[in-house]
């Protein structure tokens, strides 16, 4: 029941309403009656919407005489005869002769209803006051407000559904509807990828942000608007298609699904006057069942059957009485209870504060706590944190008698920054909008009009930042322009750079490289073939004149890259793949079929021309080799197999071919630059980077080795002089050798260094003691250790010198420090009958030295000379102890052990020390370095040789041998010193014999050889 001297609220007298379906005019109706009257108040569900009609009304009757009232902007001339606002900020009571309420079904939502139902109940104008909204109110307006005049309109076009759709596949002047900001921007993202791009319009988007982003949709920029049911409340939009991304929202309270009321008012914005609409789903959405396409198609829905109620009457006596008058019950029936809104929540909060308690202890701060609870939360925080800045801002009002301007300054500050992306934008133009708000509240502040011009600039600032980060996030301008050229039937005009960027109508479409165009990633969806279409006018005539230059160009415009591309100034052209012949590989043009006839022949010619001719220049030395006819016989079949390597052979393979070559062979092969080195026969000319290079890629293409690991990566080392480098197991290992590397277990040697390091050895392994001055590394004449020159041209460490000579065929001896240092003095004074008694060179001693260099062959030199018995070592194992090469006695004072002395020798020729000895216990093996006096040799080998040979006779005829000597052979079948010779350590069991393959080039040589020799 109303109180008493009220005047009755529960009148319908003099109030009309206009009810009906969507785009039934109903605003339009009711800003005319405005306009009729001398002065008027409307008030609208949304701020979006309260713009709009603001803008409408200002144009017909001036901007002077209109206000604008929401709850964080106000726009208030002297001179306003009109009123436009939020349902909200609409007076509790006026004088104005006209007074409207639009969207009053929402009298019935959850979390607003109650405000609706207020301005329902109790705001009149003077001479006419008008209730829009649809017809599901039509009954509980009667019921309520009995004398209520009701008018019905009808929609002005025709709702159809139809059906689902994909985002990508929705018509022009569609609308995209979600219900989260996140769904929002991930559909707008798929549209501006596929189709050029979408307006976005959100609920928390400031008005200025929204209205920018309408007017890209209206003006055609975009053909496509993302929103929420933002767009359900009277938004004015050309839509001729609504999609529903989503049918579940959270209201506040739960997550439910839509109802087909709230479901036919978002659809309802299809169609604008007389133009029919269309309505479907989209995305993961369900197809709408018969019933629900029925209801929304005939716009019939269930009716609002009770409003939402709150008492307006407060008692502000303390906050107990406060919350029981929040807590009244509906004085009818029609009307029930609403549920706490964000202002009683904040309310139940702060009543626990103690410091709110304190504070509010008379009416008049009652009242005043109140309105701080009013503030909306804009920035969809935690209750209790919001319900703090409500308790911050009622203690300044009570304390200082306004908010303090420090702190509110402070606060702005931090809102007032344009940096960021969309989501820190949008946290700040909420935040400024609390401000806003604040700035607008009576009594709040000190200097209230600063205040309000400075947060509106902010907000207007954020908001065009935010509305440039969502054009520029889901707006493809070029895309969109060249979409409304194309609908207008315009001619496209196509312009290429001189970088090859292809621009049509001014925009970047592509890329031209070469001969090829590469559309641009994002120039896609049904309208890039127009598009690209006319980038391809211009491209043909380009092809022309890009051809007749390639054709007259000079070979230093070409190169050939390790990827196999072939490029033209920097464009790639062509690619080459492998061929019959491995320097003569195939040539792939990589180039449009707008590239054709006569053109494509002279580029095909050109890039062929070049290719053999940059083969040729930088392989010089093997090209000539592989033309060579001055060479023949023997020399030819190892220049062929020389060719067939690359430039590499391993000297242990050709081992026979080498020996039965004779001088002239030899200096016809050295002529082309060909060098016979201790370990292999190779071209040193090839040892560089580009020739290693290109070598590399030539074996690569041959054996689709472009993608194995390893290619390429050995190149920088030889550019860099590394004359060794660290092995990496992944590596294929054929590239070591065509980068110009020895692979030796874990390190690689360049080889031309590998015959640097035999060219020390040699001398040190030729000494014998008492011919002369010892050579640096020379100890018995058997057996070398390494020196600082060894170390310095590998560029290893004492180390990796190990594994280097263990790849290279050489065993290792342990002897003491002391014991090494003892036999080097006695060498280097030798007594007259140790001079007499020093045994000569054996041919057992040359054949276990490295084979003589180009610089040291002689005629029967190079043919007795021999590699090391032992191939290349695959993964050699570890040494057991770290070798070092003192030469010196550990002085006296230092407490370490001097570590020992490692004597290198070839796998094939062992000490006498560790050959076999006849002892009265047996047959065993004397340790390295004994001594005479423990019953072995002297160190170093310095038995006498008559002894040595009557040992070799012992050994020969020892128990169970029968006569026959330790390599399984009779001394029956050997004649001469061969007969003398020790037998040497099998390096390796024999291989198994295979059958010879007829068309080899080794059967071929063989062949030759045979011939030769008959």
């Amino acid at each position: 029941m109303p109180e008493k001297n009220q005047p009755p609220v529960f009148s319908g007298w003099g109030v009309t309403a206009v009810l009906g379906p969507t785009n039934t005019g109903k605003t339009h109706y009711a800003i005319e009656r405005m306009i009729a009257h001398g002065s008027g108040v409307i008030g609208l569900p949304l701020r979006l919407l309260a713009r709009e009609v603001y803008g409408r009304i200002a144009a017909r009757v001036g901007e002077q005489h209109v206000s604008l009232i929401t709850g964080e902007e106000k726009i208030v001339p002297p001179k306003a005869r009109y009123s436009v606002c939020t349902v909200e900020a609409m007076p509790s009571r006026t004088s104005a002769a006209f007074v409207a309420i639009d969207e009053v079904q929402l009298a019935g939502d959850l979390e607003r209803g109650h405000v609706f139902t207020d301005r329902i109940l109790h705001l009149r104008g003077t001479d006419e006051t008008l209730l829009l909204g649809a017809n599901t109110v039509r009954g509980i307006l009667e019921k309520l407000l009995p004398g209520l005049t009701v008018v019905e309109r009808p929609r002005l076009s025709q709702l159809q559904y139809a059906g689902a759709r994909k985002i990508t596949r929705l018509p022009r002047r569609s609308a995209v509807v979600a219900f989260s900001a996140d769904e929002v921007y991930a559909i707008a993202e798929l549209i501006r990828r596929q189709r050029g791009g979408a307006a976005v319009v959100l609920g928390a988007l400031s008005p200025r942000t929204r209205n920018a982003q309408v007017e890209l949709y209206q003006n055609g920029d975009v053909d496509y608007l993302v929103a929420t049911d933002a767009i359900g409340m009277g938004l004015n939009l050309d839509l001729d298609h609504v999609a529903f991304a989503q049918d579940h929202k959270f209201d506040g309270y739960q997550y439910r699904p839509l109802n087909p009321a709230e479901l036919g008012q978002i659809a309802g914005r299809a169609g604008r006057h007389v133009r029919d609409g269309t309505f479907g789903v989209t995305g993961r959405v369900d197809p709408f069942g018969e019933e629900t396409v029925e209801r929304i198609e005939a716009h019939v829905f269930d009716p609002v059957r009770i409003l939402q109620w709150r008492s307006k009457d407060m008692d502000f006596a303390d906050l107990q009485a406060l919350r029981r008058s929040l807590d009244r019950l509906p004085p009818t029936q029609g009307l029930t209870r609403a549920l706490p809104a964000v202002d009683q929540q904040a309310l139940d909060y702060l009543v626990n504060y103690p410091e709110i308690r304190d504070l509010a202890t008379t009416p008049e701060r009652v009242a005043r706590l109140w309105d701080a609870c009013a503030l909306p939360d804009y920035r969809r925080i935690a209750p209790a944190q919001h319900a703090d800045l409500i308790a911050t801002l009622f203690a300044d009002l009570v304390q200082l008698g306004s908010v303090n301007e420090d702190f509110m300054a402070e606060q702005v500050r931090r809102a007032d920054r344009t940096d960021g992306e969309i989501d820190t934008l949008s946290a700040r133009v909420s935040q400024i909008r609390t401000w806003s708000y604040v700035s607008h509240r009576p009594d709040w502040l000190a200097d209230p009009t600063h205040w309000q011009e400075k947060t509106r600039e902010i907000e207007n600032r954020l908001s065009d930042a935010l509305h440039e980060r969502l054009t520029k996030r889901f707006v493809d301008r070029r895309t969109s322009v060249l979409m409304k050229r194309l609908r207008e039937n315009a001619m496209l005009e196509a312009q290429i750079s001189v970088d090859g960027d292809v621009y049509v109508e001014g925009h970047l479409v592509g890329q031209l490289a070469g001969f090829r165009f590469t559309p641009d990633s994002e120039a896609e969806g049904p309208d890039a073939k127009a598009v690209l279409g006319a980038a391809q006018k211009a491209l043909s005539i380009e092809y022309e004149a890009r051809a007749a230059r390639l054709y007259a160009a000079g070979n230093s415009d070409f190169a050939i890259g390790s990827d196999a591309t072939v490029r033209w100034v920097g464009e790639p052209i062509a690619r080459l793949t492998s061929g019959d012949d491995m320097l003569r590989p195939r040539v792939v043009l990589l180039a449009d079929d707008h590239l054709s006839g006569t053109a494509r022949t002279h580029v095909a010619a050109r890039i062929e021309r070049f290719v053999q001719h940059h083969i040729a220049t930088v392989l010089k030395p093997l090209d000539d080799l592989s033309r060579a006819e001055d060479i023949d016989g023997l020399g030819r079949g190892l220049a062929f197999q020389l060719v067939e390597a690359l430039g590499v052979l391993f000297r242990r393979d050709v081992a026979d071919d080498v020996k039965a070559l004779d001088q002239d062979a030899r200096a016809q092969l050295r002529r082309y630059g060909v060098r016979f080195g201790a370990y292999h026969i190779f071209m040193p000319a090839l040892l560089k980077p580009a020739p290693a290079e290109l070598i590399t890629l030539l074996w690569a293409l041959k054996n689709d080795g472009i993608d194995q690991p390893g290619y390429g990566e050995l190149i920088p080392a030889l550019a860099a002089g590394r004359t060794s480098v660290v092995t990496e197991p992944g590596y294929e290992r054929t590239f070591y050798k065509l980068a110009g590397f020895r692979f030796l277990g874990k390190r690689a040697v360049r080889i031309d260094i590998l015959e640097r390091l035999a060219d020390l050895i040699r001398p040190a392994l030729n000494w014998k003691p008492g011919t002369g001055s010892r050579p640096e590394g020379a100890y018995d004449g058997r057996r070398f250790t390494t020196t600082p020159a060894m170390l310095s041209i590998l560029g290893a460490t004492v180390s990796d010198i190990e594994e280097i000579l263990k790849g290279l065929g050489y065993r290792a001896d342990e002897v003491s420090a002391e014991e090494a240092a003892t036999y080097l003095a006695k060498q280097e004074a030798p007594s007259e009958e140790q001079a007499a008694e020093a045994p000569s060179t054996t041919t057992s001693d040359a054949e276990t030295q490295p084979a003589a260099t180009d610089e040291q062959e002689t005629p029967a030199g190079d043919e007795a000379a021999e590699e090391p018995a032992s191939t290349e070592i695959e993964a050699p194992a570890p040494a057991a102890e770290a070798p070092t090469e003192p030469v010196t006695v550990a002085e006296a004072g230092e407490e370490e052990q001097p570590k020992p002395v490692l004597l290198w020798r070839p796998a094939g020729n062992r000490p006498e020390t560790q050959r076999p000895q006849r002892q009265k216990q047996g047959r065993g093996r004397r340790p390295a370095g004994g001594t005479a006096e423990a019953g072995g040799a002297p160190a170093g080998g310095e038995q006498p040789a008559r002894d040595k040979q009557q040992h070799r006779r012992r050994d020969n005829h020892a128990p169970g041998g029968k006569g026959k000597d330790t390599r399984g052979g009779h001394p029956g079948n050997r004649k001469g010193k061969d007969a003398e010779r020790p037998a040497p350590m099998a390096a390796r069991p024999l291989r198994k014999e295979r059958p010879i393959d007829p068309d080899s080039p080794f059967a071929k040589l063989a062949a030759l050889k045979d011939k030769l020799g008959k």
